[in-house]
Parts: C-alpha cells; structure tokens; sequence
C-alpha cells in the first residue's frame, strides 16, 4: 500500500489513465517512433514463416468482420485475429526488441494490439505513441518487480508481462476510467502464461501475438465493466503470489518520473538476445587480434544461467533452433560474418564447416556473469589465450546512432517484400507519425 491507502494495482491504473500526453518529452515520442519502425521491419520480414499462414488459416476458419489489417498480406481480420497474427508475425525471427526491465521483448505484445485498434477506431498518430509509451511503462514496471525470479521460474515474460502491457496499453488508447483499467489489468493478468520450454518451436512467437490479443480482449471487456480482481498484481493468489515476484515501492515509486523506451535495445543479430554478447565478444578478439580461424585450438563462452536457459541448445537442427544456440551463434558469427536472417536456415545450421567450429567450442555456466553479459576465451594452437568481455544491454546506442541503424535494417528487410518506393514512403510517415490525425493513413500502406 502507498501513503494514500492505494495498492499497486490501483496505482499502475491510475498512472495509465492520468498520465498527460503533454508531459511526455517529445525525446520519448522519437524513441518510441523508432521503436515502431524496428517492429514494422520484422513484421514483414517474418510475414512469411509457416507459423503465420497457420493462424491465417485458423482465422479464416473462425470467420469474423474485417476491421484492422494483416501485415504484407492485402487482407483484413478481425481486430483480435490481426493482433494475435501481427504480434505472432513480429516475433518470428527473433530479431525484435528487448528490455530489461520487460525480462524480454515488449513490441511485439503491444504494437500488434495497438495498431489493430487504432485502425479499426481511427486513432490518431499521438494516441497511438503515447498508448505505447505508456503501456511499456507499465509492462516495464511489473516487470522489474517480477524480477528474474520470475524468469528463472520458466516463465516466459514476454508472454506473461505482454498481457499487461497490452491489456494497459490498449485501456489508454479507449480512454478507459481508472476502475476499467484496473479490471482490464486483472483479465489480462488472469489469462497470463507463457511457458520456456517451448523456445525453438512455433509456440514462442505465439506467445506475442497472443498476449498482444489477449491484453486488447481485457481492454475492450473492460470498456463494458466486465469485473475482475481490483488487486491483481499484489492480492493474495495474485499475480506475484502465483507467478514469482512483489511490489517493490522504490520501483513503483518511479512511475511517471522516467521512461524505458529510452532503454529498448534492438537488435542488430537475427537470434536469440542471449547469444548476441558471445556473438559480439568473439568478433573483438577476431578483429582486434587479427586471428586466423584455422589457428583455434578452442573457444570458451561463459555465459549466465539465464542465457543458457534461453539459448542453450548444443545441437541445433533447424535455422529456428539455430536462433537459441549460443555455439551455432558464435561459430557462424566467426565463420561468415552474417548474422541477419539468411545465417539462420536449416541448410546453414548443418553445414559441416559451421559444424567444425562448433566443436571447438565449450558454454560454461558461470556464475560471476549475469543476465546477458558473456567472457569469451580464444585459445590457439601456439598456446596464446585472447579474451574479451560484452554486455549487449549496456551498449545501447545514443539516439541518433539507433535511429540511423534501424532505418538502415528497416530497408534491409522491408525493401525486398515491399520494393524501395514502397519502403521509403512507409519510413517517412513513421517519421512523422505523431502529426497523423489517422492511423488508417498508415495501416492502408501496410498491404
């Protein structure tokens, strides 16, 4: 409970509805824009993994009115069927955003959702962001009070925290009561899950589409007071109690102070987040030492528990399971220098030269490196050992290098499915999006 008598949840309510637009540094609003070109590009590039014609067809087999679109597809779904596709889309290549307060990836639970009702109930570009800023905010903060335990448990938070974050962000673009966004916090955490052990399989991407459709599901019931848990997140056999996790009032405490889009780190290696640091720890030694491949006697990765969760598979088999194996990650990062999505397919995963390396190399679960840093050791056959130390969520770039690599990986992957005319004019309006007085504008370029 805070000085007023009011519990966390009530709290989380009140700051998704009174937080004024206003207030919010226009900074943030450019991280956010960014954030949405990032999540865009992955879109269409993962429009075409088998996974999203599956739910298309699941979809069409439900039937349903055509209110918001999919993605790369000339098609229209229902809002929750688009949201569930998008968001499922989105994630498929792992090549999203994450954030460490989110325990994973927030985009891809929120935009889905967001951009589904903004079309359908013609938002503006401002309320579009601003629901965004302000439901990451809120997934961010639950998050970092979940804390790794809850992780550590076997959740997987990008499900479990992406209900919420959607469930919020989504009450703010309705323009929700206070009492509404608490019961659209409570449906949306009642419907929360998302289990690790299935990362490497179609599941994990379905775990964002599908928080992002659940968290607009507990918004529009909540619309028509539809009841649920006024203190979901600290009640007792709450979401904490249940799930790992406690109110942390220092945490709490910052809501409205600071924004953590601002902390978003995209990613630059189309795999898992956890092996981006071993990937970017053995790339130094190769440079900066001028290291010949046939000289490596070995390689050693040490890595955290949580990495080796999330990306500790030895021998994968397919590109997808190539995506969580740190060994694959390191020796094809070494071997050929391309990490985009054309390092990760079945026939590159058992290519026997990739093999090779990946025999040479040992993942040590260390206890002294934590969360996503990696010591990477190269020994070579004279003997000589080069290491090198990296943490990918502490090399998060200034504003303006962010904006430059993302606009730059944007058209990477968005030029061949759209062509560049096409590309260049959906990037001009991201870059404008706050003076859209329609979402629709936009939404109609996304066929």
């Amino acid at each position: 409970m805070s000085e007023n008598g009011a519990g966390f949840t009530e709290r989380l309510a009140s700051f998704i509805v009174s937080t004024q637009a206003a207030k919010i540094p226009q900074t943030v609003y450019e991280h956010a824009k960014v954030a949405f070109m990032d999540w865009l590009a992955v879109t269409f590039a993962g429009k075409d993994d088998p996974l999203v014609k599956i739910l298309i067809d699941y979809a069409d087999m439900m039937g349903g009115n055509e209110q918001a679109t999919i993605i790369g597809y000339r098609m229209r779904k229902d809002v929750s069927s688009a949201a569930l596709i998008n968001g499922s889309a989105s994630h498929s290549l792992d090549y999203d955003d994450t954030l460490v307060s989110f325990l994973g990836h927030p985009s891809v639970t929120i935009f889905p959702s967001l951009l589904a009702l903004s079309e359908w109930r013609g938002k503006s570009g401002r309320d579009f962001l601003t629901a965004y800023i302000i439901g990451l905010q809120a997934g961010g903060t639950v998050g970092a009070c979940a804390s790794l335990d809850h992780y550590m448990a076997g959740w997987h938070a990008t499900s479990t925290l992406g209900h919420l974050a959607s469930a919020a962000a989504c009450s703010r673009l309705l323009g929700l009561s206070e009492k509404q966004a608490q019961y659209a916090l409570g449906i949306g955490a009642t419907q929360s899950s998302g289990l690790k052990r299935v990362f490497g399989t179609m599941c994990k991407p379905f775990h964002a589409g599908r928080s992002s459709q659940s968290g607009l599901m507990a918004s529009l019931l909540a619309e028509k007071d539809f009841t649920s848990a006024e203190d979901i997140l600290e009640g007792p056999q709450g979401f904490f109690e249940a799930l790992k996790g406690k109110v942390n009032e220092d945490i709490v405490g910052l809501l409205g102070l600071g924004w953590d889009v601002v902390n978003l780190s995209q990613k630059y290696h189309a795999s898992c987040h956890a092996t981006h640091s071993p990937m970017e720890a053995s790339l130094e030694v190769i440079k900066n030492e001028k290291v010949d491949l046939d000289a490596v006697r070995r390689i050693t990765v040490h890595a955290s528990t949580l990495s080796l969760q999330a990306a500790g598979k030895t021998e994968p088999a397919t590109g997808l399971e190539g995506k969580f194996s740190i060994p694959y990650c390191v020796a094809n990062a070494l071997l050929r220098g391309e990490t985009g999505m054309q390092a990760f397919t079945d026939e590159k995963v058992n290519d026997p030269a990739v093999r090779s390396i990946m025999k040479k190399i040992t993942v040590l679960n260390d206890p002294e490196i934590k969360a996503l840093e990696s010591l990477v050791e190269i020994e070579l056959d004279d003997g000589k050992v080069f290491k090198s130390f990296s943490d990918i969520l502490q090399q998060i770039p200034p504003l303006d290098v962010k904006k430059a690599r993302v606009k730059s990986k944007f058209l990477d992957l968005c030029d061949p499915v759209l062509g560049k005319v096409k590309s260049r004019s959906i990037m001009e309006k991201i870059e404008t999006l706050e003076t859209l007085s329609d979402m629709r504008d936009i939404s109609e370029d996304l066929w």
